[in-house]
């Protein structure tokens, strides 16, 4: 079955130009604002189909940019439909709205939201 993460960061990549992504966090983080990271972190699984819950963190140098830069994410995610890098998404639901969480890093602002994405292989 194909991996959500593997599927939607770089869909993400080209849905959003400028945004740099990946399923974990740079070394050089601060040398690639904004960066999102797109991590599974369970969810359901059935014969044919994935139903994941996933976590999209949005990494920005401000706030601002992390507000809206999250908010485009979301508004891509929620509008996903149809087949993307071998697999077929057929709905995306945000469980939990980006909002401000904290990292270790003052001066690197994170927004977090969770989607359950359903999605079987292409």
């Amino acid at each position: 079955m194909a991996e959500v993460e593997a599927v939607l960061a770089p869909w993400l990549g080209t849905a959003i130009p400028g945004l740099q992504y990946g399923a974990e966090t740079p070394p050089d983080l601060e040398s690639r604002l904004p960066f999102v990271r797109v991590e599974r972190l369970g969810g359901p699984d059935d014969r044919f189909r994935q139903h994941p819950t996933v976590a999209v963190d949005v990494f920005a140098a401000t706030a601002d940019e992390a507000r809206t830069t999250s908010s485009a994410v979301r508004e891509a995610l929620l509008a996903l439909r149809g087949e993307v890098r071998g697999a077929v998404i057929s709905s995306v639901r945000c469980d939990s709205g980006p909002s401000r969480q904290p990292w270790a890093a003052g001066e690197i602002h994170r927004r977090g939201a969770l989607y359950t994405v359903t999605l079987r292989d292409a």
